[in-house]
């Protein structure tokens, strides 16, 4: 049976208008991250969009972005959060290493007591997986930028995101069947 995910990224929040890295460290959203979330939600609703599950990593940026788009009962998941920058969480963007566009920041975190990419991106697909093999037809999962992007390497080309212009509160649609997912397209409220 053919199935459809929506994966989506949370909305602007504190860290993102300071530039401050935000992995598995928190902050607000913003009133420009509110009116994203209800903007996406005005998008579900307009195209009549029903989902039968909604998923959120555990950052209340995820959570508080999932409860302006639907009141649907959700599950927080661990499997769906953030890369962690260990150290280097709540400092300042300019910090990142110059990352290579296929490999993400590779395993350069680890050292500060981070996470591994690769580890990420398989833990991020797991959760998907486990949460598409459910019995549910079209799903809504809030998550982040970096688990999005590196998730979607995994079932398409990336060149795709990155031109699309991934900003908060984009959406990815994906259908999904015989376990594997294919991009289906790039939506940005």
């Amino acid at each position: 049976m053919k199935k459809t995910l929506y994966l989506m990224r949370h909305g602007q929040t504190l860290f993102n208008v300071q530039h401050k890295i935000q992995g598995w460290c928190d902050s607000p959203l913003t009133e420009t991250g509110i009116k994203q979330a209800q903007a996406a939600k005005k998008y579900f609703n307009d195209n009549e969009i029903d989902f039968d599950a909604a998923y959120c990593s555990t950052a209340e940026r995820s959570s508080d972005t999932l409860e302006l788009v639907t009141n649907l009962p959700y599950t927080r998941l661990k499997g769906l959060r953030e890369l962690s920058f260990g150290a280097f969480e709540g400092e300042q963007e300019y910090l990142h290493p110059k990352d290579d566009p296929k490999k993400h920041f590779g395993d350069y975190y680890v050292q500060f007591g981070g996470e591994d990419n690769l580890a990420a991106q398989q833990r991020v697909n797991k959760t998907l997986l486990e949460i598409m093999n459910q019995d549910n037809s079209t799903v809504l999962a809030v998550s982040h930028a970096g688990a999005c992007m590196m998730f979607s390497d995994l079932w398409t080309d990336m060149q795709k995101l990155r031109d699309g212009g991934f900003t908060n509160c984009s959406i990815l649609k994906f259908s999904f069947e015989n376990n594997k997912f294919i991009f289906e397209k790039l939506i940005n409220v």
